[in-house]
């Protein structure tokens, strides 16, 4: 968040009355937090000597957070260099919460600082609400902590626990404990009690005696078949809702029905089964865990009441509402009410020492049951069973509920029963029992879904840099389709896939990215990754396989509160900071602070130099490194002493015979990124030959149209790098008359504006002026008048004229143009250009067939 201290930047903490101890009385856990030093208690000691609010905010929006159950510990603070303006960066585990908590700290030590109270309690609250709402499920989680032990992307998809694990064509999704490979056909059947208990009956599975019932009719002809004890409940419900068990007599049958009609308008009658209550729970077809679950139960310490010990044990850090901890909150419903009354007691009664009492029927955990891990007593005709079981209904997380009065026997009729098979089974029995061995159940999950070790990823290419993104961002996937892969790209133009378009614009940010690496069908990305987004929203990715950073040069200083081209560099080191160890970052060594990257890389360093950085080329490559260069007018790649000569640089139509350096330096890192991606010499070779700078595969990168008496170039060329790479090219083009259509942008320095029309005037015969469709903040008389001082500070006499729309500036020059002209038309909307400049060669085309 971006904050205004106002009268308080000439307050420090130090210079505020008795701030340090209000502010530790009304939370003293930020005794925790530690400063830059590491020291426990640093921070603290931060306040005493004097630290500015911003800063106290920033610990706070943490502090927050953490007391309502969210562990954020990440944060940091800086100034932005105007005065009283800092900027706060806090980790949150919501983003809703995170938002409330940033306010409330600025709420809270704002108050703090006038000597006014604060209601924190109603603030953590409020958190602890958020965070109920949004939190996974310890199922979820427990599954989640796995995919982030293994390196495994984790994305939430919506705010009901859909989960991606993965990118592109590996990817996997989950909810809760039901998988994208889960046969929904299973979930559907073993949804049926009524069906799961039929099919398993005829698969020869022992399975308690029962009918469904569909009204009171039925019901009655049911009591003259089943002999009591029943159980009563609805043909399709969870977690223990409706289920009534051991109903004795007639007079319980009826409210039991009903309750269960309140779930289902299908009930089941069945016969009980004496014995324990199991949880078997099989995935990928093998017996993975098995918990005996009690039902909900206090025991009395001759003092309490029931009601008190149900608050007392309501009250264990380890229950909380819901899924929200390893154990449910006990409540008394009808099932504790009608087990009262049988026990003649009330909620009022004092329990004697060490009686216990069970609440509940059925041993749910979601109704407040516990387990106990079994795993090691079960039979191996149990084992077989279960995994069985699992197989006759193709369901591969498979939850089985058993009834059995020894799971160390095989369970047959007498001995116990199967009484349901459940999708989507809860893990925390197996994970966080109560008594025995905790199992870890998340690893066969991710053994199923990623076998292996896969972790889910693919090939991630990010590319950055000054110039040139755009361009080897294309080429590398250009590259990657002639080896076989399903590329998705992102660039400033849009999001592709394949040769196909699926968004128009810039996507050069993260959000754009997350489609790419979300799409199923992609198996290699080459991601651009412009400043903007970095600093908006930083990256798509923690990691990426490769890193590219083409060069950096001033560009979009004094925007963002990036004012130095120091702050700007340290924006295009995020993305090669976040080359994987094993992954590699392609550098360019002719540029001395894209070299000087390779210190902050923890993966592989691959150069690339057009020539001027012989020395540092050869001194990587002796100590084993690879680089790839232009050496004797060929493509080369050289990793030690070995020379690999991958093609002419004259048979790379994107260099325009050599002539266009800045187009070769943009293949140099594409030819590093191929090899290191496994595609074959043949395939990189093939790649390069067919890369044609045209509107197609190179839109708004020196696409070059023929008329009859001039040709045009169009560009996206819009900072100094880009003018000095249209000056060197320019130098090769021979014309009697060269000329320019030149705009800028509105939010660039007026020096970098200024600049723009040097170039131009150092470069071109005559320019005209037009103007960006949003000149961001600007009028169109400022980026005249500063554009014609650059020119004229060049060239006094310049023929400068001044045409406000881009396209009416490109007819006026061409149909203006003397014989052999050259136009060069710095574009703003590419797009519409390059298709204005095609009718334009149509309707002289056409005007010249009439003439004739």
């Amino acid at each position: 968040m971006k904050l205004d201290l106002g009268k308080y930047e000439e307050l420090p903490t130090d210079k505020i009355p008795k701030f340090q101890e209000r502010i530790m009385r009304l939370i003293p856990s930020l005794y925790e937090h530690r400063c830059s030093e590491g020291k426990k208690g640093g921070f603290c000691e931060r306040i005493r000597e004097g630290t500015w609010l911003g800063h106290v905010i920033e610990h706070v929006a943490l502090e927050l957070q953490v007391l309502a159950g969210m562990d954020c510990g990440y944060g940091r603070t800086r100034s932005t260099g105007e005065y009283g303006i800092y900027k706060v960066v806090f980790a949150y585990l919501s983003e809703e919460a995170g938002i409330y908590a940033g306010k409330a700290a600025v709420d809270l030590v704002e108050s703090l600082a006038e000597g006014k109270s604060f209601d924190i309690k109603t603030v953590i609250e409020t958190l602890k609400d958020i965070w109920e709402d949004e939190m996974p499920g310890p199922s979820t989680q427990t599954i989640l902590d796995e995919a982030v032990r293994r390196n495994i992307p984790v994305t939430r998809l919506d705010d009901q626990s859909l989960y991606m694990l993965g990118y592109g064509r590996n990817q996997q999704l989950f909810r809760a404990t039901v998988m994208g490979t889960t046969n929904s056909l299973a979930v559907e059947s073993v949804g049926c009690k009524w069906f799961t208990k039929k099919l398993l009956k005829n698969a020869g599975v022992s399975v308690p005696q029962g009918v469904v019932v569909h009204d009171k009719s039925e019901l009655k002809e049911a009591m003259d078949e089943i002999p009591f004890p029943w159980v009563i409940k609805p043909t399709d419900g969870n977690h223990g809702r409706g289920i009534t068990v051991n109903i004795r007599n007639k007079e319980e049958v009826i409210k039991a029905a009903n309750q269960a009609w309140k779930i289902s308008d299908k009930i089941i009658i069945e016969e009980y089964v004496e014995g324990a209550d199991y949880r078997f729970l099989v995935i990928n077809y093998q017996l993975i865990a098995v918990a005996k679950r009690t039902p909900a139960a206090v025991t009395g310490n001759g003092k309490s009441t029931i009601r008190e010990l149900i608050v007392e044990e309501n009250n264990h850090p380890n229950r909380g509402a819901g899924h929200e901890k390893v154990l449910t909150k006990m409540k008394v419903d009808y099932q504790t009410k009608k087990i009262l009354k049988e026990a003649r007691l009330s909620l009022d009664h004092v329990l004697p020492f060490g009686k216990e009492l069970f609440l509940k029927r059925t041993a749910n955990l979601s109704t407040g049951g516990t387990s106990t891990d079994v795993t090691d007593s079960v039979h191996p005709y149990n084992v077989f069973l279960a995994e069985r079981i699992a197989r006759l209904f193709q369901l591969d997380v498979c939850g089985i509920d058993i009834m059995a009065k020894d799971i160390s026997l095989p369970i047959e009729k007498g001995i116990g029963a199967i009484i349901e098979v459940n999708a989507g089974p809860g893990f925390r029995m197996h994970t966080h029992p109560s008594k025995g061995t905790p199992r870890d159940v998340a690893k066969p999950v991710m053994d199923m879904l990623f076998p292996d070790n896969n972790d889910g990823r693919i090939p991630l290419v990010a590319v950055t840099g000054t110039n040139g993104k755009t361009t080897t961002t294309r080429l590398i996937a250009h590259m990657a389709r002639k080896s076989g892969r399903n590329v998705g790209f992102t660039t400033t133009e849009g999001i592709y896939i394949n040769e196909h378009q699926i968004a128009e614009g810039d996507c050069s940010g993260p959000q754009s990215a997350k489609i790419i690496l979300a799409d199923p069908i992609v198996d290699y990305a080459v991601l651009e990754c412009a400043r903007g987004g970095i600093l908006r929203s930083g990256l798509a990715f923690n990691e990426c396989d490769i890193s590219i950073i083409t060069n950096v040069t001033e560009d979009h200083l004094g925007i963002d509160d990036i004012n130095t081209l120091e702050q700007y560099v340290e924006v295009k080191e995020v993305v090669a900071r976040s080359t994987s160890d094993k992954g590699y970052a392609i550098l360019n060594a002719d540029d001395d602070l894209v070299y000087n990257m390779q210190d902050i890389v923890s993966g592989s360093v691959i150069l690339f130099s057009m020539g001027k950085a012989t020395e540092r080329i050869n001194d990587h490559c002796r100590k084993g490194g690879m680089a790839v260069l232009v050496k004797d007018d060929y493509f080369v790649v050289k990793a030690g002493k070995l020379v690999t000569r991958i093609l002419a640089v004259n048979q790379v139509p994107i260099t325009y015979d050599g002539k266009a350096e800045f187009m070769m330096a943009n293949v140099l890192p594409a030819i590093a990124a191929g090899i290191v991606s496994g595609f074959t010499l043949d395939d990189i070779r093939s790649a390069l030959a067919s890369f044609i700078p045209s509107p197609e595969m190179t839109p708004g990168r020196m696409n070059l149209f023929e008329f009859d008496h001039c040709s045009l170039m169009l560009d996206y060329a819009h900072n100094a790098s880009g003018f000095d790479a249209i000056q060197q090219y320019m130098a090769t083009v021979e014309s009697p008359s060269k000329i320019c259509i030149i705009g800028a942008t509105g939010d660039r320095r007026d020096a970098d504006i200024r600049n723009q029309g040097r170039y131009a005037a150092s470069i071109f015969d005559e320019i005209i002026i037009r103007h960006d469709t949003d000149n961001r903040g600007r009028p169109n008389e400022d980026m005249t008048r500063l554009l014609k001082e650059g020119i004229y500070s060049v060239n006094p006499h310049a023929q400068v004229k001044v045409i406000s729309d881009e396209a009416s500036a490109i007819e006026s020059a061409v149909e203006n143009a003397s014989q052999g002209a050259f136009i060069f038309v710095c574009a703003d909307h590419v797009r519409q250009s390059i298709e204005m400049v095609r009718k334009l060669q149509e309707k002289l085309v056409y005007s010249m067939s009439k003439v004739s």
